[in-house]
């Protein structure tokens, strides 16, 4: 049974930046589409960003383009979200989900059905 945990959320002024981390236990995230996604209350879940199973292809949401950046570390089984420059919209609880044996790439890895393991979430608070 694969776990994802998120963890490298907080309060932070607008402008600044956040790391957010999802760490996997029970198997290796060899071969999954990995992804951010985010939720704010009384609004559906939407897509943040996601990255191949290679690494060799990211996708992320237009709002977030040239300040988010999402990365993987294999060798410590860890996807991060490198927020910068976040603003007062970026607030959320940020979701980590995993998509097994998935060869996906660009635009097709934001469909959120596909991916099967999901984390608790972490909450990024950004004040103005």
């Amino acid at each position: 049974q694969v776990q994802v945990v998120e963890s490298g959320g907080g309060l932070v002024q607008a402008g600044g930046s956040l790391r957010l981390s999802c760490a996997a236990s029970g198997r290796t995230f060899s071969g999954y589409c990995m992804a951010w996604f985010r939720q704010t209350p009384g609004k559906d879940r939407e897509f943040v960003a996601a990255i191949s199973w290679n690494s060799e292809s990211t996708y992320y949401r237009e709002s977030v383009r040239g300040r988010f950046t999402i990365s993987r570390d294999g060798a410590k089984n860890t996807m991060y979200l490198q927020m910068n420059s976040l603003k007062p919209e970026d607030t959320a609880v940020y979701y980590c989900a995993a998509s097994p044996d998935d060869r996906r790439t660009g635009q097709p890895m934001a469909v959120m059905k596909a991916y099967r393991y999901w984390g608790k979430g972490s909450q990024v608070t950004v004040s103005s």
